[in-house]
C-alpha cells in the first residue's frame, strides 16, 4: 500500500490531556469515514494536508501521548500534533467567579480547544450541517468522503476527505445522491473557487456562510475559544438550561456570556459535553430525504 511506512512521535503534554474529549470534536458522526475510535480509545484521522494525504492515529500511556503517520502528509501531521491537542490553548483564562462555570471547568479537566489547521475541510463539512439534523449531514458528508476522498494511506477503512478542488467538481447527480440539497451544494462550490486557509476570520464574505458556519470552522480549525455559533437550534436552549433554568433565544444567550468575553466557546463546549442537558419538548427536526425524488 502506497504511503503504508509509518513515522512515529511521542510527545508528553505538561498538564493532563483528555484525546477525546479534545479531539472528537472533529469527528462527524459516528460513522465519519476519515474518523476512527477504537475499542482502547485510540483516534485515528485522516486530512488531506498542505502535503497530500496523510493518516494519524493518535494513542498515550503514562502521561506520552504517541502519533504515528502514514502518508505524504504524515509528517505533517505529526509536527501539527500537539497544536491538534491543544498545545495553544489555555483554559486559565475563563474568568472565574459563575459558581455553575466554575464546577465544568472543575469537571473538565484533561479537555483542551485544539486546533486542525484545516480550514477547508471544518468549511465543507459545516456547509453540509446547516440548517439540518446532524444525521441528515452526517449522511451526505459520509457519500462524498467516500465517493470522492481516496483510502487512507496505511489504514484500511478509513478515506481522506476530497480536497478542494475536487469538491468544485462533484457532479449534480452525486450531490443528489448524498442527500445535500442544491442550496448547500452551491454554497460549497462557490467557496470552493476561494483559498480560505488563510481566512478563517473572513468567511462570511463568502456567499451562503454566516456566522454559525465560521464559528463552526473557527472552533475547529483554529482553535477559537470564543466562537460562538449564533443560530444554532439547541445551544441557547442547552446554554439557558444550565446556567438558568430557562429556554432562552440568541439574545439572551450572548448576554448570558457576555461576561466570558474571549471564552465564550470554551464555555459552551463545556456546557454541551459536561453540563445538565435540558428535557427534549416538542417536534424534533425530522431528516429528510428526497435522493430517490
Amino acid at each position: 500500500m502506497a504511503g503504508s511506512t509509518p513515522r512515529t512521535r511521542d510527545w508528553t503534554p505538561p498538564w493532563p490531556l483528555d484525546i477525546g474529549a479534545t479531539v472528537g470534536v472533529h469527528r462527524r458522526g459516528g460513522g465519519d469515514p476519515a474518523f476512527r475510535v477504537d475499542a482502547g480509545g485510540a483516534i485515528t484521522r485522516a486530512s488531506h494536508t498542505p502535503d497530500g494525504p496523510g493518516t494519524l492515529r493518535i494513542t498515550a500511556s503514562s502521561g506520552v501521548v504517541t502519533g504515528t503517520a502514514w502518508g505524504p502528509g504524515g509528517v505533517w501531521m505529526l509536527d501539527q500534533l500537539p497544536d491538534l491537542l491543544g498545545a495553544q490553548d489555555d483554559p486559565s483564562l475563563v474568568p472565574s467567579g459563575n459558581p455553575i462555570v466554575d464546577d465544568l471547568v472543575r469537571r473538565s479537566r484533561g479537555f483542551r480547544i485544539g486546533r486542525s489547521d484545516r480550514v477547508w475541510e471544518a468549511l465543507a463539512a459545516s456547509i453540509l450541517e446547516q440548517k439540518v439534523v446532524g444525521a441528515e449531514a452526517w449522511r451526505a458528508w459520509r457519500y462524498l468522503v467516500r465517493r470522492f476522498g481516496e483510502p487512507a494511506p496505511g489504514v484500511d477503512g478509513l478515506w481522506v476527505p476530497p480536497p478542494r478542488a475536487v469538491w468544485a467538481d462533484i457532479p449534480n447527480w452525486d450531490w443528489h445522491r448524498s442527500g445535500a440539497e442544491p442550496v448547500r451544494m452551491r454554497t460549497i462550490r462557490g467557496a470552493s473557487s476561494v483559498d480560505v486557509e488563510r481566512h478563517a476570520d473572513r468567511l462570511t464574505v463568502l456567499r451562503g456562510v454566516g456566522p454559525w458556519t465560521e464559528a463552526e470552522v473557527r472552533a475547529r480549525a483554529v482553535g477559537d475559544p470564543d466562537a460562538v455559533p449564533v443560530g444554532d437550534f439547541h445551544i441557547p436552549n442547552v446554554v439557558g438550561h444550565a446556567l438558568i433554568g430557562e429556554r432562552i433565544d440568541d439574545a439572551r444567550m450572548l448576554e448570558l456570556l457576555e461576561p466570558f468575553a474571549g471564552q465564550r466557546g470554551r464555555v459552551i463546549r463545556l456546557i454541551e459535553r459536561y453540563g445538565p442537558r435540558p428535557q427534549r419538548r416538542g417536534h424534533r427536526m425530522s431528516v429528510r430525504d428526497y435522493r430517490g425524488i
